[in-house]
């Protein structure tokens, strides 16, 4: 049998080395296991747990009684005839039970139409306004002028990256907060403003009109004329503020 045997430049002793490949050419020691000794006895019949208690004793009357039970069909069960109308004067052909159910609606309507005028004296107080596609203002909206063009190449933003327009209290021109936004759900109503959501920031005391900024300058022309804003309006856009003023 032949033998090779790497070894490092630095270990050239031959003795040392006829020791390692003796000791690896040596048989591997075989180690006999032991016999399995179960650790309770095993010959006996009885079982090396047993239970706590004794287990129930059911009697031939009990063991009748859920057969019995056992037997009945389900349909009986859910034939079992319910009047779900027992007690209710509406259901039940007495005049004068007719009449006081009217007496007592009649009570309950007047209640709830105070109640309606009550609430409709109050303002809606919306926080987001989406607009709905349309395909009507395509000739209306021409591309982004040159200016804002050399913007989006600068900061390399897509045409459709989404916008902000910020209406704050230095263009209300002599205008509540309310006021503009009544206004301007109208307009989202109407398809006004393409791919336009909005909402309102009561604790800033503003709003926000997001759009793509591909439609950014007619959206934001638009909300000058109908909204009657005026001062700056200003473009914001995540991460990199604001952009564009008009």
């Amino acid at each position: 049998m032949e033998v090779v045997l790497h070894y490092r430049p630095w270990q050239k002793d031959p003795a040392v080395l006829q020791k390692i490949t003796e000791e690896a050419l040596k048989e591997f020691p075989l180690r006999k296991l032991p016999s399995f000794r179960p650790w309770f006895p095993s010959h006996s019949c009885e079982l090396p747990f047993k239970p706590k208690r004794r287990p129930p004793i059911i009697s031939a009357e009990e063991a009748e009684q859920v057969k019995q039970h056992l037997a009945i069909p389900e349909t009986i069960c859910g034939s079992l005839i319910y009047d779900c109308t027992e007690g209710l004067q509406e259901f039940h052909s007495d005049l004068k039970a007719g009449k006081h159910i009217q007496e007592e609606y009649g009570k309950i309507s007047s209640s709830s139409l105070g109640k309606q005028s009550a609430n409709a004296s109050m303002k809606l107080r919306r926080s987001w306004s989406v607009s709905v596609p349309s395909s009507n203002l395509k000739d209306k909206i021409f591309p982004p002028s040159r200016e804002l063009q050399n913007i989006l190449e600068n900061l390399k933003l897509h045409a459709f990256y989404r916008a902000r327009w910020i209406i704050e209290p230095s263009t209300f021109n002599n205008q509540t907060l309310e006021d503009i936004w009544v206004k301007l759900n109208r307009m989202i109503k109407h398809n006004e403003l393409p791919s336009c959501n909005a909402t309102i920031r009561r604790c800033e005391d503003q709003i926000w009109v997001f759009c793509d900024i591909l439609y950014c300058e007619y959206v934001g022309s638009n909300l000058r004329e109908k909204l009657n804003l005026g001062g700056i309006m200003n473009l914001f856009v995540h991460r990199h503020g604001v952009i564009y003023s008009l």
